[in-house]
């Protein structure tokens, strides 16, 4: 039991900064390899008119080709994580992002709809394996800057995202055999993440698989470290709490994303093309925000941008019901960029939390990240259904409350040694 607490107390005590300088220029290739990765994902909803024409889907149909991709996607990232935590793969990537090229050319070639599923399980494969490590090379690029380097890599997701659609319509008139192009994007991520490969098996703390067992070590080790010690009760209590806060931010900012067209044009009678430029305005804030929240985390602090981003957006979310359009359009805006600043100070905290399992704890947060989005996207839709919009946004203003937990979190924050003060001499 002490080695246990000696370990836990070394995973808490982990330092932020390893001396090394950040590396830009891999920071940037994985940014935009995660791009790549989440454009193929985008698209797949995006081409679902194609499929539904070419095999006659009904919508029951549709959701189960949604529900495979989103379940191999959620589910596999925390297991694909603790395994290379333990056994170091560094061309994972590379394999996981060629397991979405197949699976893009076989959503090409498909001749039924059991292939269909095969194939968004091959593309949601090939994104659980790309998300833990990927997250892992950003934390090693980072040069200690972690926040920094985890916003650098969610703005390039947030960008493939926004970009999936707009690339399927190019595809929409020619049919399912054109989605076929769409496996060029694997193949350039390939390119790029077999070089972050070769980056990744001469990186020295790339090799180092555990913690020393030996006691004395680790005791030793302890001392070095003016950090608190954490129990894993209290490791567990943590997680527990972040994973709250990520149902918090993830279900409200369904409620945006999924349905603030339908509020807009219902509640204030616009245009489809209207409510569509309000969206827009709504995301912009959310990729500024996600940018935002790893540099200032790493300035003043994670927890006071966890506190910040998701309790701080409160005041915003319970008005909104009630503003009228231009107070609705600003809102959203501030709502957007408060709130999406949490996912990297969440993200960080939690991989400070446990450093010992970056890749498991990688892949459990980008896991919750799909699964709520999607379950938030679909209950409130339900909910919607039962009800009406307004309804639903009047119950999603309170969720932000749900941040009054991160009071609970420990300070995981060096603590500042203060040098013993010179003893005067005997006389």
């Amino acid at each position: 039991m002490a080695s246990d607490t000696n370990l836990t107390a070394i995973r808490a005590a982990a330092p932020a900064d390893t001396g090394e300088k950040t590396v830009f220029k891999i920071l940037l290739a994985i940014s935009f390899c995660h791009l790549l990765n989440d454009t193929v994902q985008s698209l797949i909803p995006a081409i679902y008119p194609i499929l539904r024409t070419s095999f006659h889907l009904n919508l029951g149909q549709i959701g189960l080709i949604a529900l495979t991709s989103q379940v191999t996607a959620s589910l596999l990232q925390p297991l694909v994580g603790l395994y290379t935590d333990r056994r170091p793969l560094p061309y994972s990537l590379t394999v996981g992002m060629g397991t979405t090229l197949i699976g893009l050319l076989a959503f090409s070639m498909a001749p039924s709809f059991g292939t269909i599923l095969v194939a968004a399980a091959l593309v949601g494969i090939g994104s659980a394996v790309f998300h833990p490590e990927s997250s892992r090379v950003a934390r090693m690029a980072s040069g200690g800057q972690h926040g920094m380097a985890q916003s650098l890599f969610q703005v390039g997701g947030n960008a493939g995202t926004a970009l999936g659609p707009s690339l399927a319509a190019l595809a929409l008139p020619r049919g399912q055999s054109s989605i076929a192009w769409y496996s060029l994007v694997a193949l350039v991520g390939m390119v790029l993440l077999t070089n972050i490969g070769s980056w990744l098996s001469q990186h020295r703390s790339y090799r180092v698989k555990s913690f020393p067992n030996d006691p004395a070590r680790l005791g030793s080790a302890e001392s070095a470290h003016p950090h608190p010690v954490l129990t894993r009760r209290k490791v567990a209590f943590s997680l527990a709490i972040l994973v709250a806060l990520m149902f918090s931010k993830f279900f409200y900012l369904a409620s945006l994303i999924s349905y603030y067209t339908f509020y807009l044009m219902n509640r204030f009678h616009l245009s489809v093309h209207n409510a569509q430029l309000h969206l827009s305005l709504f995301l912009g804030a959310v990729a500024a925000g996600t940018f935002i929240g790893g540099p200032v985390g790493d300035k003043i602090g994670r927890k006071f941008v966890i506190w910040c981003s998701i309790l701080g957006v409160l005041p915003f979310t319970l008005v909104l019901p009630y503003a009228n359009l231009f107070w609705t359009t600003i809102l959203s805006v501030v709502i957007g960029f408060i709130l999406a600043s949490a996912f990297s100070a969440i993200l960080v905290y939690a991989q400070e939390l446990m450093p010992g399992r970056v890749g498991a704890v990688s892949g459990l947060f980008f896991g919750f990240a799909f699964g709520l989005g999607g379950i938030g996207a679909a209950l409130l839709g339900k909910l919607a259904d039962l009800t009406d919009l307004n309804f639903v946004y009047h119950v999603c203003s309170f969720l932000p409350a749900i941040g009054i937990l991160t009071a609970f979190l420990p300070n995981l924050e060096p603590a500042k040694i203060k040098t013993p003060a010179p003893q005067p001499s005997a006389a």
